[in-house]
């Protein structure tokens, strides 16, 4: 059974940005008999309200100074917090100094956050809305948390209220509650602080000696990737709205955990395009791409693919999906589409298929760079996302690949990176025709995609190019290739036995370029 003290409030001190609830809980305090003490907007708020309220310079004996940089940084609120009056040395020093306990802190911040993404500003009065004095405030308070109720959500004003009248007093599991949530929102407030600063100075420094990420939660999920898993959705603070996470989700069922891995595959395949793109995402591996002349043409090249792993897919544009591309898409069973707009008659189709989730995704807005970071057991990894330089494409054969196969090598190699590793892509032109995703082994990996295509029934021809996402460590991946119609072949090099590789193409009459860079993608 939780442990339960008395508790009863005398003194609380109210200052906050946010005024939601701020006038019912000081109503309901001095009603309890507690004296409300406040900072000057608050305090103003509290008046109107006809609410008995006393200034903290009263309290302090000094004024607000410095255009109010300086309002309760005093002994007489910290000591008043910070004081354990169980102690009889802290009572008697408290008594000597005339320092009153506060039992209650009710502080929220300055709006950093929010005016960075509304307001364009100087640094000079950027700096203005760094907060100092109200998160002494709450970590003062948190600090002595079994003597001072610390509340800095208004979402939590009702519960302190409930528990302040029980005749039990406040139960320790809300007083660490609190604690720990102010000790949480202080973190994440320097957190933005420090982040928007990083980006807004140029400060070059990806990888410092202490990184913090600021997240805040937008919703909680159904479920994780299975049932049994808790999940929620969190958005990273003090950044413009961009990406999957902030997508407008027009139609459908909530978006699943799953969901959100699978669209942000989609949307990272498709952006990899200029002309107009179509990505089928399962799993979070593409079983089908392909770019065309319009986005119903690429949707219809991609399903050709692989159309039965497409059964329940998630789909992405890099263009707006049209009527025609609404026709095609209301004819399969899928989970999500996103792309960048959905036209008018689109959506009028789509809209009868209630359960689809269709996002709207706007083009174009990505960071100067974002690091990709994993949990592990005991810590995390970070790295830069796989955002290469332009290959440097070193021909190593002695058949050279003709212009045909250059712009399919070139497509095939954009799609590779996307794919699990192991992963080899067989491709036409500018669409995908098999894909071997994940395997422990290469030569796994170009066994499934040869079934993939052959189970496509597709008209390759003498065009059929493929792509790796990293070096052959033998030469039974080309010779491979070479059974099953490969005329040329896109991989990184680097193997120690490159020259058998290379040997093998020459064999075959295959061309294979190298291009100096790996795609691992675990």
């Amino acid at each position: 059974m939780t442990k339960k003290t008395m508790k009863i409030i005398n003194r609380a001190l109210l200052s906050v940005t946010d005024k939601t609830g701020i006038v019912d809980l000081a109503h309901r305090l001095t009603e309890l008999g507690a004296e409300v003490i406040s900072t000057g907007g608050t305090a103003a708020t509290l008046r109107q309200a006809e609410i008995s309220v006393t200034e903290v310079s009263q309290v302090t004996g000094f004024p607000e100074i410095l255009d109010g940089r300086v309002k309760t940084l005093h002994p007489k609120v910290f000591g008043g917090l910070l004081g354990l009056p169980e102690k009889p040395e802290h009572k008697s020093a408290m008594e000597e100094h005339g320092i009153a306990p506060f039992e209650l802190v009710a502080v929220n911040l300055y709006p950093f956050e929010k005016v960075i993404g509304t307001k364009s500003l100087t640094d000079e009065e950027l700096i203005e809305y760094v907060d100092i004095g109200g998160v002494a405030l709450l970590r003062a308070a948190a600090k002595n948390y079994k003597n001072v109720l610390v509340v800095c959500d208004p979402a939590d004003y009702g519960k302190v209220l409930e528990e302040i009248q029980n005749p039990l007093g406040v139960s320790d599991k809300l007083k660490q509650y609190l604690a720990v949530k102010a000790y949480a929102h202080t973190a994440h407030y320097d957190a933005v602080i420090s982040s928007h600063l990083k980006a807004r100075w140029n400060i070059q420094e990806k990888f410092p000696e202490e990184a913090t990420i600021p997240l805040r939660k937008l919703r909680t999920l159904r479920y994780g990737e299975n049932p049994h898993q808790e999940a929620a959705l969190y958005k990273e603070s003090g950044t413009p709205s961009w990406g999957v996470v902030s997508a407008n989700i027009l139609q459908g069922k909530e978006i699943s955990f799953n969901n959100f891995l699978d669209c942000e595959a989609a949307w990272q395949v498709v952006m990899g395009f200029t002309d107009p793109a179509c990505v089928i995402v399962k799993h979070n591996n593409p079983c089908g791409v392909a770019t065309g002349t319009s986005p119903a043409e690429a949707f219809r090249w991609a399903l050709m693919c692989d159309p039965v792993s497409a059964f329940g897919g998630i789909v992405g544009f890099n263009r707006a999906v049209d009527k025609e591309t609404a026709e095609e898409l209301s004819k399969l069973f899928l989970e999500c589409v996103i792309a960048p707009a959905f036209h008018p008659e689109a959506k009028e189709i789509l809209k009868a298929k209630k359960n689809l989730r269709l996002l709207e995704q706007p083009a174009g807005l990505t960071l100067p760079y974002e690091l990709d970071v994993r949990r592990i057991s005991g810590g995390y990894l970070l790295q830069d996302v796989d955002k290469p330089p332009v290959p440097e494409l070193k021909i190593v054969t002695k058949r050279v690949p003709s212009e045909i196969e250059k712009t399919a090598l070139d497509f095939a190699w954009r799609v590779v990176k996307h794919v699990k590793s192991n992963a080899i892509v067989l491709a036409r032109g500018r669409q995908t025709v098999g894909i071997g995703a994940g395997q422990m082994s290469r030569i796994d990996s170009i066994k499934i995609a040869s079934i993939k295509m052959n189970q496509a029934k597709l008209n390759v021809g003498e065009s059929l190019v493929m792509a790796s996402d990293a070096f052959f460590p033998f030469r039974d991946v080309v010779d491979e290739a070479a059974k099953i119609g490969v005329q040329a072949i896109v991989q990184p090099g680097g193997s120690l036995r490159d020259n058998e590789s290379i040997q093998a193409a020459d064999e075959h009459n295959i061309a294979m370029i190298f291009t100096g860079i790996r795609h691992f993608r675990h």
